[in-house]
């Protein structure tokens, strides 16, 4: 048995009905006729070894004396995990982004391991999708990655076994759990005060759950201050990006040529990052504006992976995530002004020294970037007091093609988790020469996700537009050989 720790039961008091903490990823592949559902099975049998966690699910003490934790589910049944279904052939890119917001949308089972993966077929072009989802708890970088980082491969041809057979460890009685809590609390009287803790982030979610069931009144009354006491302040109405979100969610994508970020690093002096949030900025202005607001600045948290200290525990990706905030320059109407802005707040993290090259996790084994994003989300709630609009994760991933059993991936979008509070994520991935940019917002508040899904699209047009034009705004301490920024969100 494992005890879940602080943050991780954080999380799960803040995984509610309206807020369900987990990532979601959407995997693309080409070859909907050479990949098929026992294909799936095996593949999936055959990884699990890698990612015990997936086979073990939450065990509860009784009465709530101690934290969860994570054993074997006894009753183990992948078929449950693994949900196979069709679009109306042909199906389109916009059917499978509205079934992407149906189940993104839905809590994953307590009594079960907490992850499930969709096998999309019938996607025009003899594609397929892979949805997975996975809660932010079962992924802590450390020792448990996410689900996608063992299940692809460099090398088309890498042997699917099935999978080895496993039994799991008989389940923990009450009388083990409650055992366990008591001798953990007279070996380490700290616990005591851990356990008080735990009580309060249980009572913030009781009140976060009763503000949903209530859909007002005195539940919504609570929820306003469970909002103000994770957050640090009463909730701001002038961004249209916080407020309560609804239970269902609405997803877009846009996509940028890598090769044209790099080409605005070389010709200004900045990173990859600098110009992909400087893009997002100005797609945000675009968006504000159309809905008549201006706001001078959009602050977003943007996760960002640091070096680890000698003491750190030393992780599966290298160095640890955590939160940052941005203020994005909304109110700036030019496109090399905003990127000078943003390049100079992001320099400040750079001369730290303790930022890790994008490169080291661009290598790293299977494909990270879904560990990456769900260790952003974890870091961006439990940065939940520092006031912002919304979160940004930027991962770089491998720039070389991808397979699942042969199936060649040809793009991969994040969906981050809402935090309570707040109405829209961005989950940016790169990978094999194009930046994934996923859009997940709520469906009552965001309708108009299309429309920012536009706007970036025109902010990357005008963005690349600075590249044939007589801009040349690079100051003397921002030289062409800087690298790109070192770090989660590259």
């Amino acid at each position: 048995m494992e005890r879940l720790t602080d943050s991780e039961v954080s999380l799960l008091a803040l995984d509610t009905v309206r807020n369900p903490q987990h990532l979601t990823t959407v995997h693309v592949f080409a070859g909907d006729d050479l990949f098929d559902h026992d294909d799936l099975v095996a593949l999936v049998r055959d990884r699990l070894a890698f990612v015990p966690r997936y086979r073990q699910r939450l065990w509860s003490a009784p009465a709530g004396v101690a934290a969860p934790v994570w054993s074997d589910d006894d009753r183990f049944d992948l078929s449950f995990h693994l949900r196979r279904t069709a679009l109306p052939r042909p199906g389109t890119d916009e059917q499978l982004r509205e079934f992407v917001g149906r189940v993104s949308a839905r809590r994953l089972d307590r009594s079960r391991p907490l992850w499930e993966l969709y096998l999309v077929e019938g996607l025009t072009g003899n594609r397929f999708a892979l949805v997975v989802k996975s809660h932010l708890a079962l992924v802590d970088g450390i020792e448990n990655v996410e689900l996608s980082q063992v299940l692809l491969d460099a090398d088309p041809d890498a042997v699917t076994t099935g999978g080895t057979p496993w039994t799991p460890e008989p389940p923990p009685s009450p009388v083990d759990l409650l055992t366990s809590a008591v001798l953990r609390a007279s070996q380490d009287p700290s616990e005591l005060l851990a356990g008080a803790r735990r009580g309060v982030t249980g009572l913030l979610g009781a009140a976060v759950a009763m503000g949903e069931a209530t859909r007002g009144g005195v539940g919504g009354a609570l929820g306003e201050l469970a909002t103000a006491a994770l957050r640090g302040t009463a909730p701001a109405h002038t961004s249209p990006m916080l407020g309560q979100a609804s239970e269902h969610r609405r997803f877009a994508t846009v996509e940028i040529d890598l090769a044209d970020l790099d080409r605005v690093r070389e010709r200004f002096g900045h990173t990859v990052n600098d110009a992909l949030l400087s893009i997002l900025a100005g797609g945000l202005r675009g968006w504000l504006h159309t809905r008549g607001l201006a706001l001078p600045t959009v602050v977003a948290l943007s996760p960002m992976g640091v070096t680890e200290d000698a003491e750190d525990q030393t992780s599966a990706v290298g160095c640890r995530v955590v939160p940052h905030l941005a203020p994005l320059p909304t109110g700036e109407p030019s496109d090399a002004t905003r990127l000078h802005q943003v390049g100079i707040v992001t320099q400040a993290f750079t001369d730290t020294g303790r930022a890790v090259a994008a490169q080291v996790l661009r290598d790293l084994a299977g494909f990270a970037p879904a560990t990456l994003h769900a260790l952003g989300a974890r870091a961006g709630l439990e940065a939940t007091r520092r006031r912002h609009d919304l979160v940004v994760t930027n991962v770089p991933g491998p720039q070389q093609p991808m397979y699942a059993a042969g199936a060649l991936l040809e793009h991969s979008y994040p969906v981050l988790p809402l935090p309570y509070g707040q109405l829209l994520s961005i989950g940016v991935n790169s990978y094999d020469g194009v930046v994934a940019v996923g859009l997940n917002g709520d469906r009552d508040r965001i309708t108009d996700i299309d429309v920012l899904a536009q706007c970036i699209a025109e902010a990357r047009d005008e963005m690349i537009m600075l590249l044939g034009g007589h801009h040349d705004q690079q100051s003397p301490d921002q030289p062409d050989e800087r690298q790109g920024v070192s770090r989660v969100d590259e």
